[in-house]
């Protein structure tokens, strides 16, 4: 069922419910009166990727909004709807200024949200209500959820962090926040005018979120993929992503066995707990480049599991097939897993066969290799090139 089966009309969205993944019509005057979400949401201005009912300076916000395009390419919020997280960056986003000195204080009001969380002002922290952009032309948007800061498997270093990135040479921090969508398929319109009286916990009030403001308790909307197999589509990036792994493929192209070394720090970056990871001779790698542990279970007791790890740094549109795929497999024993690292994708028939046969295959694509680069601060050619000088240089240039 598309899009159009569900877009609420914009004349209806000042008595209109917020309904979970429902689409909200923009208007068609053509100026910044057509954005739906301050006819949604009283009060909250019609611009920009924070915006709020009430003041942040004041610690006066009833209820905020956080807007996102997806467009920000250093800036890459992510909703992973399997877990119920959303991960959002604040709005010090260029040099210039510190970190809480933004001009809508959005950062302000995620410090104070995050600190107010764990402690006895919990019922001061706004109900947080997320939005993206559900056309690329148009102001249509698209209601994702009730996000509460925070989440019940994340330390509070997890849940905001200030982080560093640079930008022509300067440094400058910025927050990356994590928030939990809670388990709330509509938000009633008379809870959102009860909101905007100061009554966060009247009649309207639904139940998730009057539990975590009693007891910090979250119930997260939980999502279990349906997809399994991904499409060449879904593993390509972007066209600044394209570039980012070109410059990678090319970096490599008359070592493609250096790209083994890389395809480690691109998994570690992925998958933190990694202990060891030592490449195998090439003479003697056995169909694994490189063999490792990645460990499980608290720091007093932990289990390690042992895995294999197989790169190709192949051009974008050449693909992983059966033959490259079947070679780690072969050489995986019991209750280890393995992991592929490519910097192009996997073809149909192969990614088909390992999901239907349950092989514990660990399958890494451009797209995802372009992903969790950015989400290191590594978001265009030139960083992407620098960090390729500085960790994997030329031979000549050692």
């Amino acid at each position: 069922m598309g899009d159009e089966d569900h877009v609420v009309p914009f004349a209806d969205l000042a008595t209109a419910d917020l309904v979970l993944d429902a689409v909200y019509a923009g208007g068609s005057t053509g100026n910044f009166s057509d954005d739906p979400i301050s006819r949604l949401l009283p009060g909250v201005g019609n611009q920009g990727g924070f915006r709020f009912n009430g003041s942040p300076q004041r610690q006066g916000v009833r209820f905020a909004v956080l807007f996102t395009t997806g467009a920000e390419l250093d800036w890459p919020d992510e909703l992973d709807p399997q877990t119920g997280l959303f991960t959002y960056y604040g709005d010090n986003r260029h040099p210039g200024k510190e970190l809480h000195e933004t001009p809508r204080r959005g950062n302000v009001l995620l410090r104070d949200a995050f600190e107010w969380s764990h402690g006895v002002a919990r019922a001061s922290v706004p109900p947080f209500f997320l939005f993206e952009k559900a056309s690329p032309a148009g102001r249509r948007v698209r209601f994702r959820g009730l996000l509460a800061p925070g989440g019940a498997a994340l330390t509070s270093d997890d849940e905001l962090q200030a982080i560093w990135r640079s930008s022509r040479g300067v440094r400058f921090q910025n927050y990356r926040s994590r928030f939990t969508v809670l388990d709330v398929p509509k938000i009633s319109r008379s809870w959102i005018v009860d909101l905007a009286a100061g009554r966060a916990l009247g009649p309207g009030c639904p139940a998730p979120w009057k539990e975590w403001v009693e007891a910090r308790t979250y119930r997260p909307l939980l999502a279990a993929s349906t997809t399994t197999v991904r499409s060449t589509a879904e593993q390509k990036p972007d066209v600044v992503g394209r570039r980012m792994v070109a410059a990678i493929h090319r970096h490599f192209s008359n070592r493609p066995h250096d790209f083994e070394a890389c395809a480690v720090e691109i998994w570690r970056m992925l998958a933190p707990a990694t202990d060891t990871c030592e490449l195998t001779p090439r003479s003697r790698d056995g169909g694994r480049d490189a063999v490792g542990e990645y460990l499980l279970g608290p720091a007093s007791d932990r289990v390690a599991m042992e895995f294999a790890l197989e790169a190709k740094c192949y051009a974008l549109d050449k693909s992983v097939g059966v033959k490259e795929v079947a070679r780690l497999i072969s050489r995986i024993r019991h209750r280890q897993f393995g992991v592929f690292i490519t910097t192009s994708y996997f073809n149909k028939q192969v990614y088909s066969e390992v999901r239907a046969d349950a092989h514990p295959i660990i399958m890494i694509c451009a797209r995802d290799i372009v992903d969790v680069l950015r989400r290191h601060g590594y978001g265009d050619v030139q960083a992407v090139q620098e960090w390729l000088d500085h960790r994997f240089p030329e031979p000549s240039a050692v």
